[in-house]
């Protein structure tokens, strides 16, 4: 992960769906404290176990968080990207996290030191509240994949994770090789070859060696599994309710 020399214009802080939720007033005192950085695959963002020192707003990354395992093995608990934040645990009263957080797709992020994300969202107003709805909605996104992972097909997993990470990205092509999605699902190489196998041989994606396009999305819906429209539902009810406040004030 580096910082920029300098902000390329592209970049806005309000690429981010929390940042860009704010009232101006809101807004305005993060944003002299909000630094842009490029997010490199594989970064890591947290360890288990270390003091969180920044949260991240992702605008065009996507941040995998890990549960790792004394074995060495992990799987996704939670992905993050520009509907949310990284780090909760700073406004949620604890500096350390048991999960690691990794770059799954590289990007741009905006971070802000610890210690100022604490003070504002003690100062309470919209930021605590949209900050508090997000973490509900990630919950909600925690319990289902661990659900999703208990109960249903590697198939239909593949599709869950697919639909999830394809709201977060511009586009249709995902840059994601068999082994890092086998690591996401927790589960073997092959278990993905088989499914991914699957969904092209049904029109569905298209896959060539680190690339992936989704070629029918509303095929693939229908392919998934109920775990993908219970998290798409819950975060756009939270954070469309905090929005609806936001207008009538």
């Amino acid at each position: 992960m580096r910082t920029p020399a300098t902000s390329p214009l592209q970049h806005d802080p309000t690429r981010n769906h929390l940042l860009a939720a704010l009232p101006p007033s809101e807004f305005e005192a993060l944003a002299s404290h909000l630094e842009l950085v490029q997010m490199r695959l594989g970064d890591m963002l947290y360890e288990p176990g270390r003091q969180l020192s920044h949260a991240y707003f992702p605008t065009t990354s996507i941040v995998s968080l890990h549960y790792v395992m004394a074995s060495g093995a992990s799987t996704e608990s939670a992905g993050v990207g520009n509907e949310g934040v990284v780090g909760v645990a700073l406004f949620m009263g604890g500096n350390t996290t048991p999960s690691s957080a990794v770059v799954q797709t590289a990007g741009y992020a905006y971070r802000i030191d610890a210690r100022v994300l604490q003070h504002e969202f003690a100062r309470g107003g919209s930021l605590q509240a949209l900050l508090l709805r997000y973490t509900q909605a990630l919950m909600t996104q925690m319990a289902q994949i661990a659900a999703c992972t208990r109960h249903h097909s590697v198939e239909q997993q593949l599709c869950r994770w697919l639909l999830m990470t394809l709201d977060r990205l511009p586009g249709n092509n995902l840059v994601m090789t068999q082994e890092l999605v086998a690591g996401m699902l927790g589960v073997r190489r092959e278990g993905i070859t088989e499914a991914a196998g699957k969904l092209q041989k049904a029109g569905l994606i298209q896959y060539r060696r680190g690339h992936i396009t989704v070629l029918d999305r509303g095929g693939l819906e229908e392919h998934a599994c109920e775990c993908y429209a219970v998290v798409r539902k819950e975060l756009t009810r939270l954070l469309a309710d905090v929005q609806d406040r936001r207008r009538v004030s």
